[in-house]
């Protein structure tokens, strides 16, 4: 049974409801993509026609598909191609990173961790995640959405610090001291913690169910619904394996290889499996680096 908030709580809560209905919509050109890439019937060359209308997402596309993160090696200029070589589902998954990360990039300090540790951490999490779905055999047209996930699963935390940067602060050094989840003191402090405001960004940003479910229960993947489950227990995994191999920070202090151990049984995983993936880890953060470059404003 969850305590009822207090006065200080309700006044957290109804701060973070008007923080996010005061974030910029996605765009028209992103939704189109979207809502394109769910049709079943759809082509390259439809989703050619709503991106070339838009020359940031056009320049973004190739210069995503000509970086090392791709590392085809040929130079591709035409964009109907690099839809193409892509597929619509890359393509999608692409264009709504983008436009997340430019409307949450974040120019200043946060009060527990860097900007640029948060988003290390981010990246190995999507890093770990699409590895893990392609090592127990998703098909490759699927698997940047594994990435895309895991990039974002933390997004709740960036409304909690910049709106609570002292409450966000203590929450984490207590954490520390405890030896407990941040999760656990956002909620005790503030009475929601960044899995339940993530998962208000996603609905607003109607970025679909297994998003929502992502974003909602990657600490508590069991709790998911059945469709999104074996998805949300890959992030789940990736995110514990990476604050197990401490690289970046997003205020996670406590790991846990008895959880890591239930994840691998749920997930298909081992440890050594997982060992074997931490040794290229770095070198793909390096390539996925490229998302954050290309979602800085111009």
């Amino acid at each position: 049974m969850n305590p009822v908030p207090t006065k200080k709580q309700e006044r957290y809560l109804k701060r973070i409801q008007a923080y996010i209905t005061r974030m910029p919509s996605l765009s028209t050109t992103v939704i189109k993509v979207l809502e394109t890439c769910n049709d079943s019937r759809a082509s390259a060359n439809d989703l050619h026609r709503i991106i070339s209308f838009d020359p940031v997402l056009t320049a973004r596309v190739l210069k995503l598909i000509n970086s090392a993160y791709y590392s085809l090696g040929v130079p591709i200029t035409s964009l109907t191609r690099a839809i193409v070589m892509l597929g619509l589902n890359t393509v999608k998954n692409l264009a709504l990173s983008f436009a997340i990360l430019e409307n949450l990039r974040s120019n200043g300090h946060f009060s527990v961790f860097s900007p640029d540790d948060f988003w290390t951490h981010s990246l190995c999490v999507g890093v770990i995640a699409k590895s893990l779905a392609s090592v127990i055999g998703h098909t490759p047209q699927g698997l940047e959405a594994f990435f895309v996930a895991g990039l974002l699963h933390d997004l709740g935390k960036i409304p909690l610090n910049r709106q609570f940067p002292e409450e966000y602060h203590q929450a984490w050094e207590t954490a520390e001291k405890d030896q407990d989840t941040l999760r656990h003191y956002e909620s005790k402090l503030l009475g929601m913690d960044h899995c339940t405001v993530g998962c208000m960004i996603a609905k607003k940003w109607r970025l679909g169910s297994t998003l929502v479910e992502t974003l909602l229960h990657h600490h508590n993947p069991d709790d998911s619904s059945e469709a999104d489950r074996d998805f949300v227990f890959i992030i789940s995994l990736a995110n514990q394996f990476a604050n197990y191999l401490r690289i970046g920070n997003a205020g996670d202090c406590v790991t846990s290889n008895q959880e890591i151990e239930y994840l691998n049984g749920k997930v298909g995983a081992n440890w050594t499996m997982l060992y074997e993936m931490s040794e290229n880890v770095l070198d793909e953060i390096e390539k996925a680096k490229i998302f954050l470059e290309i979602a800085r404003k111009d």
